[in-house]
């Protein structure tokens, strides 16, 4: 006999099926609870709410493991390529050589964007945050893509909508930086790889060759898997909720871009280096702002430390501090902000404070660091995060549209004004 909740209600007991996951994760169906007892459940927030059933990532935050289709973040990290997870994310198992390659090709044959794409970054004012461009250029994609406005079409094309999209993602990527910088745009040269093709795009001229720095690739690849997915996050949770509708794929993937801008999100990052840049023009004091962070009376927050599903250590962020290491050994950086972090970073990691509450540097905190030292302003971090996390956005859209899930529509429980009565306006 499958195993059930009861629920007692005014002396009457609602019997409710659990469902059990893969990974002995259990959840109280409460499908049926309205209609048989007219209640519904409350959970601000939905942290205590499962939305959907998922194939896609597991996460247990109090082990401090992630996995992408059953695969270890750790073993991705250091055998795969970001396209290779991608792929992975996208079609539930890992490509033989002839997929990939397959694979590759489609992805190399899309990487160009439009022409017209470039007066749309002339009508931006000086100033536009990255985020807000990526957000309206994803979202005009369908204009020049009509055909992937119809929500039933084929398997066949909406598989070329979803190549174009992650190819062109990098290519949109660079140009934002580049139209930033007022530098003249360099166009994808599809020899190169994923990666290489993108750093090229970002940092190289159109005349005189860039030099890939394999470091560089190395650090950016893992990046890129490490944001991959996330199970279902505010910007996954968008994504879903607005594809539920039948909105097509980029104005989907655009929603969950609007969702990743926040600094609780995916704007962490750029917050990371914000406090840093304020811990130097105020001196540099490292022991001073740790003290303000233990005081619960100061309004400061350590940003980039701890995380709101991990209660151990973030697993990405264990990966990607290695990168941080090898870049700044690489570089020799002597960046005071940099300094600063890495003193932060020692510091907190042997204060019992900071143990004890498990509040360790998290991913946002070391890709900061890496994407400074890369060269990438700060406002351009979390357009990186974006380009990392497409791959999970577009399988959640995929997985959500493939199982046929209703459209989303939450419940509230109501606290305003009973029914009253109108008063005309001289009377009131």
């Amino acid at each position: 006999m499958s195993e059930s909740a009861k629920l007692v209600l005014g002396g009457e007991t609602i019997e409710l099926p659990i469902i059990v996951g893969t990974e002995n994760e259990k959840a109280i169906d409460i499908r049926a609870l309205r209609g048989q007892t007219g209640f519904i459940t409350y959970d601000p927030g939905y942290k205590n709410t499962g939305a959907t059933e998922s194939a896609i990532t597991f996460l247990d935050g109090e082990k401090g493991i992630l996995r992408y289709r059953g695969y270890s973040i750790e073993e991705l990290c250091e055998n795969a390529s970001f396209l290779e997870v991608a792929y992975l994310i996208l079609e539930g198992e890992l490509p033989n050589k002839e997929q990939y390659a397959a694979f590759e090709k489609e992805i190399t044959y899309h990487t160009l964007i439009h022409e017209d794409v470039k007066h749309v970054f002339d009508a931006f004012p000086n100033g536009a945050h990255p985020m807000g461009q990526l957000q309206i250029i994803l979202s005009m994609m369908a204009g020049f893509y009509p055909d992937s406005l119809n929500p039933h079409r084929s398997k066949e094309d909406v598989k070329r909508t979803i190549v174009r999209l992650i190819a062109k993602m990098p290519t949109m990527v660079a140009m934002i930086q580049k139209k930033n910088n007022g530098h003249p745009l360099v166009y994808p040269k599809n020899e190169l790889g994923y990666v290489e093709n993108f750093l090229r795009m970002t940092f190289g001229q159109v005349t005189e060759d860039y030099e890939i720095d394999p470091v560089f690739v190395k650090a950016m690849n893992k990046l890129l898997i490490l944001h991959a997915d996330h199970e279902q996050n505010c910007s996954a949770s968008t994504v879903r909720l607005v594809g539920s509708s039948n909105a097509n794929l980029y104005a989907s993937i655009s929603a969950g871009v609007a969702a990743l801008w926040g600094p609780l999100h995916g704007g962490a990052n750029q917050k990371v280096l914000e406090m840093l840049e304020a811990i130097k023009e105020d001196g540099g004091d490292t022991d001073k702002w740790l003290a303000k962070a233990k005081d619960k009376n100061d309004p400061f927050r350590l940003m980039g430390f701890g995380h709101r599903v991990y209660k151990n250590f973030d697993p990405r962020a264990l990966i990607i501090k290695q990168s941080a290491d090898e870049i700044l050994d690489k570089l020799g950086i002597e960046d005071p902000v940099l300094e600063i972090a890495k003193k932060l970073e020692e510091k907190a990691l042997k204060d019992p404070y900071f143990a004890d509450r498990k509040l360790f540097p998290n991913v946002d905190f070391y890709s900061g660091i890496i994407y400074r030292a890369m060269g990438f302003p700060v406002e351009m971090f979390t357009v990186l995060f974006a380009l990392g996390r497409l791959p999970g956005w577009i399988s959640q859209w995929k997985e959500m549209r493939e199982t046929k899930q209703p459209i989303g529509r939450p419940r509230q429980v109501y606290t305003g004004k009973n029914a009253r009565d109108f008063v005309a306006m001289n009377k009131r």
